[in-house]
């Protein structure tokens, strides 16, 4: 399984099932700006410490404004905490805004 998906994957994912967990990685003041429905925020460098909060067997997507924290987040909790089901939103918030919900904030 590839580390990253694509935003019209999640989208496809969301809408099949919805037993996804979302993971925004951002600062407090970007999530400000928005954040996608029912994403739990954990700032990146709060992870390590926070990572108990998340479920290792549940699927997780980790984003952020432009998919480059996120894909080391994701990196951190498949090598260092156990999460196999776990991957990194390509191109980020940034991207949903742009390829799926234009409602969605911009940066």
């Amino acid at each position: 399984m590839s580390l990253e998906i694509t935003p019209q994957e999640l989208h496809r994912r969301l809408s099949e099932n919805g037993h996804v967990t979302l993971l925004d990685c951002r600062e407090h003041d970007e999530v400000a700006r928005g954040m996608l429905p029912g994403a739990i925020h954990i700032p990146m460098g709060d992870v390590p410490k926070r990572c108990g909060e998340l479920d290792p067997d549940r699927e997780t997507v980790v984003y952020c404004h432009s998919g480059v924290r996120s894909l080391r987040v994701a990196a951190w909790l498949q090598q260092h905490a156990g999460f196999s089901l776990v991957r990194s939103l390509q191109g980020g918030i940034e991207a949903w805004s742009r390829e799926i919900d234009p409602r969605n904030p911009r940066h």
